[in-house]
């Protein structure tokens, strides 16, 4: 999954961005409401962390999530900010934020309140997916084939994430590569394959379906 994170502060910035990585989350970083619009306009998210006060002016992530609103993009929005009054607050549901967390905060808060904001804007099929002898534990991210544990790599589980909980639904290499590595691959590199047939020797061949001439996708039941 890809977030976006606009904050001004670089200490704050590179903490929460790094953590989010280390979770698994591919993260892009902003300082300005002018470089996240523009980041917008390129990328998917899936979720946004923005900070009210920038150096655009005090109320500026205020009107960075109004604009995303009015050009309908509907990801959900997590406000950090120092700023802890009522009225504050207020604003930024107004604004169209779905979340809103004082500073300073818990890196383990924001993650849980992220994990909530995801689960509510893209529902996975169910707690758990088992098709065949494959058992997906969403929330624990525990995947288990017939009563034995497969330790996947956070890009093996990525790959799946996003093949599983869209099933039938076909995604270029390309796709696949924006949503888990957060990069566009040419071409003429072949690293998702690479992961995909890793993920076919661990759970069985039957789990990434090859669509030629377009990419790959789960099977639906």
């Amino acid at each position: 999954m890809r977030i976006l994170v606009l904050e001004d502060e670089p200490d704050i910035r590179t903490s929460l961005s790094n953590s989010l990585r280390e979770a698994g989350y591919v993260v892009d970083e902003a300082e300005r409401g002018i470089e996240a619009q523009a980041l917008t306009e390129l990328f998917e998210f899936d979720a946004l962390i923005v900070d009210v006060r920038l150096p655009d002016g005090p109320d500026a992530g205020f009107h960075f999530v109004e604009g995303l609103r009015a050009a309908q993009i509907t990801s959900p929005v997590l406000f950090l900010t120092a700023r802890d009054s009522l009225r504050d607050r207020v604003a930024g549901l107004d604004a169209g934020g779905d979340d809103y967390l004082t500073k300073p905060f818990a890196l383990e808060e924001v993650h849980a309140r992220l994990r909530a904001l995801l689960r509510r804007a893209r529902p996975l099929p169910a707690n758990v997916l088992v098709q065949r002898d494959l058992h997906l534990e969403w929330a624990a991210k525990r995947v288990m084939i017939g009563n034995e544990t497969v330790h996947l790599t956070s890009k093996e589980y990525g790959i799946l994430e996003l093949l599983a909980s869209n099933a039938g639904r076909v995604y270029s290499r390309s796709e696949i590569a924006d949503h888990v590595w957060g990069v566009d691959f040419s071409a003429e590199t072949n690293v998702v394959d690479v992961y995909v047939k890793n993920l076919r020797r661990k759970l069985g061949a039957w789990v990434v379906e090859t669509v030629i001439g377009s990419g790959y996708r789960f099977p639906q039941p």
